[in-house]
């Protein structure tokens, strides 16, 4: 009889018992608001960016609405305006291309590997057309961070890092998101530290970080933040920059603080994880590995690979015949948006010229969560599952 998996892809862990008491006590206080704080007191997001820029080695950091609005702020702060064109990947997620029209830009698309990381030579050929990257590392892939900072760097181009899937990752032994003028990092339940939505900004610039406060709404109160730039920082910048509120409260921050002490260990489990099934899905006929590099330290809070040259049908048919035995699996190569996934080609508000090379490596992608719920015993039947199902439909043809 076929094996089936019963557990869940959307089942988190429970907030660590410190953050449920940290929440309760933020409750009892009826102090939400970032800025609403007794004599003496530090705020619970205060405290959170004092923390995170710590635990990441940046200068400053702001704790904000979500990973979308992080993003926006940082291309607001760095001066993107509207009309102006922003390159970023061609494999992303919707919030992506989304935060670059919501300040009014223009995405620029720039083509996928086999590696499931930007093209460097794409973004080489189209670095003259654009002063900001906004750089996806999507599902946790990082691309050669030194090569593209130099690419960047010779171009005059201003790197934002979205490190929605890789906080707590590193290129070499430097955190993602520290490497560019500004990293952003998503709280949101299905990422590496969970309070529903949420998110965190970080830099070294004082100019974009004192920017980025006043964007998110501090109506002056900025010497309360503890990881911020200093009062001279913002002299001119609080006069001239509007309030486009986006605060993240301390209720999210006393859910997310016990977390982030945690990450380092969480880290760990989900790479038991991630390479549990990697190992279990190797020398399976017709797919792909994809082999993550010795520089790269991973968090593996999903997995993708390759179905390289399916046809659609097909790539449909494994999907179908996992789903049957409890296993999700997301393909990145449909036509039309499903969940999250989504291609380049089908933001329409983006008049985006075909990819060729992208549209053949985005065809093959299959991506899978990797929730801390499941035991490693689960995690070898998922890739005894997929083996199967994928052996079984590329034998038939």
């Amino acid at each position: 009889m076929s094996e089936v998996f019963k557990g869940s892809f959307t089942q988190q862990e429970p907030i660590p018992e410190d953050g449920i008491e940290a929440a309760v006590d933020v409750m009892r206080s009826g102090r939400l608001h970032r800025y609403n704080t007794a004599e003496g007191e530090l705020s619970q997001t205060a405290l959170l960016e004092q923390e995170f820029a710590a635990q990441v080695g940046a200068k400053y950091c702001l704790a904000v609405a979500s990973g979308g609005y992080a993003m926006a702020t940082a291309l607001r702060a760095v001066g993107v305006k509207p009309g102006d064109k922003v390159l970023t990947n061609a494999f992303t997620l919707a919030p992506v291309p989304g935060a670059i029209a919501a300040v009014g830009g223009v995405p620029v698309f720039v083509g996928v590997t086999d590696q499931l990381v930007i093209d460097l030579d794409d973004l080489a050929a189209k670095a003259g057309q654009a002063d900001v990257l906004l750089l996806s590392h999507m599902r946790g892939h990082l691309a050669d961070m030194e090569a593209l900072m130099a690419l960047c760097d010779d171009a005059g181009v201003i790197v934002i890092e979205d490190c929605a899937h890789t906080m707590g990752a590193s290129w070499r032994g430097v955190p993602s998101g520290t490497q560019g003028k500004v990293g952003c990092y998503s709280c949101q339940t299905y990422k590496h530290v969970n309070s529903g939505e949420g998110g965190l900004f970080v830099t070294d610039d004082p100019e974009v970080a004192a920017r980025a406060v006043i964007l998110s709404g501090s109506y002056m109160m900025y010497e309360k933040h503890l990881a911020g730039p200093p009062a001279e920082a913002y002299a001119q910048i609080r006069y001239e920059t509007p309030n486009i509120s986006g605060r993240m409260d301390n209720l999210r921050a006393a859910i997310l603080r016990p977390q982030l002490r945690k990450l380092d260990a969480q880290r760990v489990r989900w790479n038991e994880r991630y390479f549990a099934i990697e190992t279990g899905l190797r020398d399976t006929p017709g797919l792909t590995v994809i082999e993550r590099p010795a520089d790269e330290v991973i968090v593996g809070s999903s997995i993708q690979f390759l179905l390289q040259g399916w046809s659609a049908t097909n790539v449909e048919a494994v999907l179908a015949r996992c789903l049957k035995r409890g296993v999700e699996l997301k393909w990145f190569g449909g036509a039309e948006p499903v969940g999250f996934t989504s291609r380049y080609d089908s933001w329409r508000y983006v008049d985006a010229p075909a990819m060729p090379k992208s549209d053949v490596v985005l065809a093959g992608i299959v991506d899978m969560r990797v929730p801390l719920t499941f035991s490693l015993e689960d995690c070898a039947l998922i890739a005894r599952i997929i083996k199967a199902e994928v052996s079984a439909v590329y034998q038939s043809g």
